[in-house]
């Protein structure tokens, strides 16, 4: 047993700070929200239909979707509104929700049945994982982050999403001329993020600052909460130089 824990332990020694930080700490916690009984229903019977499985084995696009849209994928999607919205005003581009949260899962897979949409999939899996062992680089013509954990503690900032080197490890798969969009409505967490993405190479800016709003993403009811609080919405967008 002893030799067993001493070689689990010479591997974590060997792993990289950048792979320390993006395998052992999680960005998300599993949220214990209710579960609606249609949610649950949805969740069994249909994401064997639209989610993908976790492997480790890179995805083939014009495979999982049957055509050589451009792929933009969405990390913790929440209960799915605007993703479901977005995906059905541009049947033209295909998307990838990662989400761990069940009932947000179940309620989304919910909405690709009822808005019939054949350009949206999901994989229930940490996300930075699933871009280590499942996405090709330079394959993905966006990512859309909105309104992360933010993780006000201080000691809890290591978990953050928006930080270096998972910014690298995004960015890597985004194609030239790509985008990175990030929303927050946690103002600490913004100025700490746009800091971060100005320091992650292959990345400029398009603004000079914060990003307009961008007109096409959906207002969601927990942005709504957030409007609610007096909370300033920020967007930030990068592009893929």
């Amino acid at each position: 047993m002893s030799e067993v824990l001493e070689e689990v332990e010479n591997k974590k020694e060997s792993l990289s700070p950048e792979e320390s930080m993006r395998r052992r700490i999680h960005t998300f916690q599993i949220r214990a929200g209710h579960f609606t009984n249609s949610e649950k229903k949805d969740y069994e019977e249909l994401l064997p239909v639209w989610g993908l499985e976790y492997k480790r084995e890179k995805l083939d696009w014009e495979k999982v979707f049957g055509n050589k849209n451009p792929v933009v994928i969405e990390i913790g999607f929440g209960m799915g509104k605007a993703t479901a919205i977005i995906a059905q005003n541009n049947p033209d581009i295909n998307y990838l929700g990662l989400e761990v949260h069940k009932p947000g899962i179940g309620k989304l897979l919910g909405e690709i049945r009822e808005k019939d949409l054949k350009n949206l999939r999901i994989i229930e899996h940490d996300a930075l994982e699933v871009l280590e062992n499942m996405i090709e680089d330079e394959s993905v013509s966006a990512f859309h982050i909105f309104f992360p954990d933010p993780w006000q503690k201080k000691r809890h900032f290591k978990r953050r999403l928006i930080q270096r080197p998972r910014t690298d490890l995004i960015t890597s798969k985004i194609q030239k001329g790509g985008y990175f969009y990030f929303v927050t409505d946690w103002l600490p967490y913004a100025e700490f993020g746009i800091e971060q993405l100005n320091r992650t190479p292959g990345l400029k800016n398009k603004y000079e600052g914060y990003a307009p709003r961008q007109e096409w993403r959906p207002e969601t009811r927990f942005e709504q909460k957030g409007l609610d609080a007096n909370r300033v919405i920020n967007e930030m967008m990068f592009i893929k130089q």
